[in-house]
């Protein structure tokens, strides 16, 4: 009875000691990815400094939810605490104390917004690149003198950071994308900007961050990584459990424009209806038109 006591103990202590150093060797791989280069060159960039642009430049930071994350004056956020994961903190983009706005050329800026780097190789965490990497240079550009444009505001920001839990999820889950450089072809010249028309084409365009949420079939569901109170987020697509259809391209426009429908607000600091808001009303149509031509999938089909 005692030797068969002794060999229980030994095998749980085996499998405890497997599963700690599975757990620490799990915490060295995500600090060798944080700890990556690339080797992406910086390309020059020539900002517009007429108010047309500026005030344009303004509303794609504004509708892209660059406003969302780093605040109405640049000045960063804490846009997450999750124990769990970490610590999601947008840095300050202004030229004043404790902002990057005079530690960064623009071509080290549009590298970080594009391909998701530091000016020293490394990969930013959270930043959603993946999204920007397809902005055009045109729109780029304009969002880009938009916020060197943006009056200094002092605010220390400390840097974005993961818990332990969070180095050993981002090794055994594919569904949170914890470095954005890891995934973006760098190698490739991004794709040419539709042409900004009410089509399914520039609708996709105008919608790359909704994937965030939404999933990538845009069917909704539980936000993996995402705080548990926080609610699924609804269908996009024309299947089972979406309103879209029912609500029609008016009410779509109609929901984005008020943050409700049919007396239901959305909150705002689930959905980021106040950023998209600033879109016109032909790329609300086209975002509309795309979302009705995605294949119907059930809900939380992601």
């Amino acid at each position: 009875m005692r030797s068969a006591f002794k060999w229980t103990g030994v095998t749980l202590g085996v499998i405890v000691g497997l599963i700690v150093l599975g757990t620490l060797s799990l915490y060295g791989i995500g600090q060798w990815r944080l700890k990556r280069k690339y080797d992406i060159p910086l390309q020059n960039i020539a900002l517009p400094t007429d108010a047309d642009s500026l005030a344009e430049g303004r509303r794609i930071f504004q509708y892209r939810g660059c406003e969302a994350c780093h605040g109405e004056q640049l000045q960063g956020l804490v846009y997450m605490d999750n124990p769990a994961i970490g610590q999601v903190i947008t840095p300050n983009l202004t030229t004043g104390n404790g902002g990057i706005g005079s530690l960064r050329t623009d071509a080290e800026m549009a590298r970080a917004i594009r391909h998701g780097i530091r000016p020293d190789g490394t990969p930013l965490l959270f930043m959603p690149s993946t999204e920007f990497y397809f902005l055009s240079e045109e729109d780029l550009e304009k969002a880009l003198a938009y916020i060197r444009s943006v009056p200094p505001v002092d605010n220390e920001m400390p840097a974005s950071q993961l818990s332990f839990t969070g180095f050993v999820v981002m090794n055994i889950t594919g569904a949170i994308t914890f470095l954005p450089a890891e995934i973006i072809p760098h190698e490739k010249q991004a794709p040419t900007a539709p042409e900004p028309r009410v089509t399914a084409e520039y609708g996709a365009y105008l919608s790359m961050s909704c994937k965030v949420c939404h999933g990538l079939t845009l069917s909704g569901g539980a936000i993996t990584g995402f705080p548990p109170e926080w609610p699924a987020a609804p269908n996009l697509t024309s299947g089972k459990g979406s309103r879209l259809p029912s609500w029609g391209e008016a009410g779509f426009v109609e929901l984005i424009r008020t943050g409700q429908k049919h007396g239901r607000m959305i909150g705002a600091g689930y959905m980021p209806w106040t950023s998209y808001r600033h879109m016109t009303d032909d790329e609300l149509r086209a975002v509309y038109l795309y979302l009705m031509s995605l294949p119907p999938k059930d809900f939380g089909n992601r």
